[in-house]
């Protein structure tokens, strides 16, 4: 066949068919008898089949793609070079309705379903996609040869974090691109530090090293808008000297869907939605944005966190408001929060049997983050383990109630925290030693839950020092499309 077109009849009937299929072997008579009054007969395997039908063979697949065959066999009518109608699988009344022919078929069976089209194997949709260019893959190509190894040629170019990449090919990066409705060609933002624009196809090829599944990939661009909007200030995160980066956590339907972790283990490694998610978003803010260590990253000393870190939230307690409904978001949508984390510090307190035993111990813990005496600094993320919440719950608190007795119990009189009280020459400045002084500023106190069903732990994340520039850094949550 030497166009797809070709096989294309102005006026009449198109068959495609393939041999390894039974209901097609059931129907290469009929097929033989309409292909003597014009009907066209399209193989996708076989050239021969169906015999006495002279078949055309659709050796690239590439009409089964352009007609949308997800079953064979299918007959479609023509009319003035437009499809018209199409019987899928084998139904004596319906072929004998698109065909005119009342004796159609008189000896086959009523009915039978067809198999499944060539052109809709795995992968197979994206990879005729790209090879017909109806997937317009722009990114410049970089061609490793032969006898070079694709993940020590990205080694060698910086696009990696440390660790080995998934190379991106032309059909991984199409796969990718089915896991969203947006276009390829779609510009995101542009990623700082360098602000080059983004595209979705340059954000999929990330998606594509880092390992991630197409299915992930919203929650991908989700992750990279939200760290887009200004009030992050993504750039400034950058270029610290602190430890902080981002700290993605995941709420909504989304998080089941794709199989994301937020029980045993939910801060750390093993689950790849988790783990792959945050890595292509820090591979995105590194080889499209230029963010680089040692360049204009400039961590003191930094934390594992800026290889990956993401979690969803536990929101199996439906007496429980998700972190993304107390900051906006409708119930039930699936959403991203960002944060400027510095890493993990673990909370022990297994005595603590009251909610307010356990928020006296926990604000004592809160208070040493950055500074025991550095307040409105910079934030913090508490990651309440199930052992504790239970401890809340059962006193009937939830999360307005916990928020509000932490804030409460989060203030110290100025005295006790300006510079030189207690010996100590960190501190807040002087002139504020009368008044009462909260530990955060609104709204950089988070709170979520995730972890095992056992141990008495949470975790505190401390937050970036930057958070205490009031309205210029705080995190941001951003709903999740399609």
């Amino acid at each position: 066949m030497t166009g797809w077109r070709d096989a294309l009849p102005s006026d009449g009937l198109l068959a495609v068919v393939k041999r390894d299929c039974p209901t097609c072997v059931l129907v290469a008579p009929v097929l033989a008898e309409l292909a003597a009054e014009g009907a066209v007969a399209v193989t996708q395997d076989d050239p021969a089949f169906p015999e006495g039908a002279a078949p055309r063979h659709d050796s690239d697949l590439e009409l089964s793609y352009r007609l949308d065959i997800e079953t064979v066999p299918t007959l479609i009518r023509f009319s003035g070079g437009s499809e018209t109608e199409r019987a899928i699988g084998w139904n004596r009344a319906e072929w004998r309705a698109l065909t005119g022919r009342a004796d159609l078929g008189e000896s086959l069976p009523e009915n039978q379903p067809g198999c499944g089209s060539l052109s809709v194997e795995f992968g197979m949709p994206e990879r005729l996609a790209v090879r017909f260019g109806d997937i317009p893959l722009a990114a410049r190509r970089i061609v490793v040869e032969d006898h070079d190894d694709p993940m020590e040629a990205a080694f060698d170019r910086g696009w990696t974090d440390g660790l080995p990449i998934t190379p991106p090919t032309d059909l991984r990066v199409a796969r990718m691109l089915a896991g969203t409705t947006r276009a390829a060609d779609e510009i995101i933002g542009d990623i700082p530090p360098n602000l080059a624009p983004c595209t979705v196809e340059k954000a999929a090829i990330n998606a594509v090293m880092a390992g991630c599944r197409p299915e992930y990939f919203p929650t991908v661009l989700a992750a990279v808008e939200a760290a887009l909007i200004p009030g992050f200030s993504m750039h400034g995160l950058l270029c610290t000297t602190h430890f902080a980066g981002p700290v993605i956590i995941v709420n909504g339907p989304v998080a089941r869907r794709i199989g994301m972790n937020w029980g045993l283990n939910a801060l750390g490694q093993g689950n790849r939605a988790n783990a792959t998610i945050g890595r292509a978003f820090q591979l995105i803010i590194r080889n499209v944005g230029g963010g680089r260590p040692g360049e204009i990253d400039r961590a003191m000393q930094g934390n594992p966190g800026k290889y990956t870190f993401c979690f969803a939230e536990d929101e199996t307690d439906p007496d429980w408001t998700p972190l993304s409904v107390s900051r906006g978001i409708r119930p039930g949508a699936s959403a991203v929060t960002l944060f400027h984390g510095e890493g993990v510090s673990g909370f022990v307190d297994q005595k603590s049997r009251t909610a307010e035993e356990l928020t006296t111990s926990l604000a004592h813990y809160l208070w040493h983050v950055n500074h025991p005496k550095l307040c409105e600094f910079g934030g913090a993320l508490l990651v309440l383990s199930p052992e504790h919440y239970a401890i809340y719950k059962a006193e009937g608190w939830g999360r307005s109630e916990i928020h509000e007795a932490l804030w409460t119990a989060l203030k110290r009189p100025g005295r006790d925290v300006v510079r030189g009280a207690g010996g100590l020459a960190e501190g807040m400045e002087p002139g504020r030693e009368h008044e009462v002084i909260d530990k955060f500023r609104e709204p950089t106190f988070l709170i979520a839950r995730a972890g095992g069903p056992a141990g008495l732990f949470s975790a505190v994340i401390g937050g970036w020092t930057g958070m205490r520039m009031t309205g210029e850094v705080d995190p941001v949550t951003k709903e999740i499309g399609t």
